[in-house]
């Protein structure tokens, strides 16, 4: 199920006194933030909605300012806020690119081989809890699944008796076909999950 917002940035502090503040991309580009419209801000359990008055572009950087909050002070209660809006108005994606809520609760399916050409049907090894960055890309955070045969029943789960999680790289190597409509993420090798 496709998610109706998406996360696009970050508000990172005012710019000048005006209420303007800056933003920083969650993807690393900033073109479509000129197309915004009308935003959600949201901060934990608060929202608010909120529209674009005007927007500039620096480096590495937006420059947005919102209807209503004129001042730096307004716009310094929406530090670390984030903004949502709607997928129409997020960076388009290009071949091999997910939004990280697409990715979100996606099963990790392993599909064992049986000889050379014949395979056993996939098994969900965990579910992907989330995505972040690390020093060499991202990394999947994955909570491992209590049912999986294919993992020993010592690794599934943590000291405390909770389903272990345990971070992934997310590259060729260790992950294989992504399907967001099928909501599933092949695992390519199942010694990552030791």
């Amino acid at each position: 199920m496709e998610k109706a917002q998406l996360v696009v940035g970050f508000i990172r502090g005012s710019h000048g006194f005006s209420g303007e503040c800056k933003v920083e991309s969650t993807s690393g580009e900033y073109e479509h933030f000129l197309r915004l419209k009308d935003v959600t801000l949201v901060h934990g359990q608060a929202q608010r909605e909120a529209k674009v008055e005007s927007v500039s572009l620096g480096h590495a950087i937006a420059y947005v300012k919102f209807v209503g909050i004129d001042s730096d002070t307004e716009i310094q209660k929406y530090n670390r806020w984030e903004i949502l809006v709607p997928r129409k108005y997020a960076k388009p994606l290009k071949k091999d690119e997910w939004y990280i809520e697409d990715l979100r609760n996606c099963s990790l399916v392993y599909e064992e081989k049986n000889g050379p050409a014949t395979s056993v049907a996939p098994k969900v090894v965990g579910t992907i809890t989330d995505v972040m960055e690390g020093g060499a890309g991202y990394l999947l955070e994955v909570s491992l699944s209590e049912s999986c045969e294919c993992i020993s029943d010592e690794l599934k789960t943590d000291a405390d008796g909770k389903a272990r999680k345990v971070l992934i790289p997310f590259n060729n190597e260790f992950v294989g076909k992504v399907d967001v409509k099928k909501n599933t993420v092949q695992l390519m090798h199942l010694w990552i999950l030791e």
